[in-house]
């Protein structure tokens, strides 16, 4: 078993498909400011996993689908960890940006 064996379910491209069916979703970046800078994908939202604790202010509606990327995977699923122990329900970690096969945003 890898280091990221975890992740092994989770198929970012997936979930763009399942965040972009979703009706009043949200895509949420745990990447650093510089990293979203960098390349990010269409529609997400920038909120670092250092700052995740600021999630109400982004997300107020503790139902809404929710879903959470980084680069590999393991910030958003600290990220998904943290978001279920506040009460958000519908919280999917989809994963890496670094297997996304669509084009980025810069």
């Amino acid at each position: 078993m890898g280091l990221f064996s975890i992740f092994s379910g989770t198929n970012i491209n997936d979930g763009i498909n399942k965040y972009m069916e979703a009706e009043g979703a949200y895509l949420l970046d745990v990447r650093t400011e510089d990293e979203y800078r960098s390349g990010h994908i269409h529609g997400s939202i920038n909120l670092p996993l250092q700052r995740i604790e600021r999630i109400k202010k982004v997300v107020p509606y503790k139902k809404a689908e929710i879903f959470v990327y980084c680069l590999s995977g393991a910030r958003s699923s600290q990220a998904v960890r943290y978001l279920k122990s506040q009460g958000y329900e519908n919280v999917a970690n989809i994963g890496g940006v670094n297997r996304y096969k669509g084009k980025l945003e810069r």
